[in-house]
């Protein structure tokens, strides 16, 4: 079960699927050196972004456990979790370093919204009117 309003979630995920979609946002399939911080130094360029200041707001207002079931929901949805791990993936999620920087990890990853949204369905829900 979520915690976090399904409306809250398509918002989200409509918003990075904006975001992305935009000609100018280049994600790097992997980072130059293992040291860089690729994800800040990709988002720092759109800083002045609408969609991702909507975005950035929308998710730093969730609590600590709402922003982790969002890692969790995107592991879910491109396979790294099953839905009987649900609970795991959570604590996983809540537990790494980047639980302060959830807005730069989930738009790090160019599938996201699409991650993000079989997430939803594993779980039985879906953005469709």
């Amino acid at each position: 079960m979520l915690d976090t309003r399904l409306e809250t979630l398509c918002y989200i995920i409509a918003k990075a699927r904006e975001f992305q979609a935009k000609e100018e946002v280049v994600i790097p399939e992997t980072p130059s050196s293992p040291s860089d911080d690729w994800a800040l130094q990709v988002l720092a360029d759109h800083m002045d972004d609408m969609t991702l200041q909507e975005i950035r707001s929308t998710i730093e207002d969730l609590d600590p456990n709402q922003q982790a079931e969002l890692v969790a929901l995107m592991w879910l949805g491109r396979g790294d979790y099953d839905i009987e791990e649900w609970d795991t993936a959570v604590q996983d999620a809540m537990e790494e370093e980047y639980a302060e920087r959830t807005v730069e990890y989930l738009l790090a990853h160019p599938m996201v919204s699409d991650d993000l949204e079989e997430g939803l369905i594993a779980h039985g829900y879906s953005c469709e009117e």
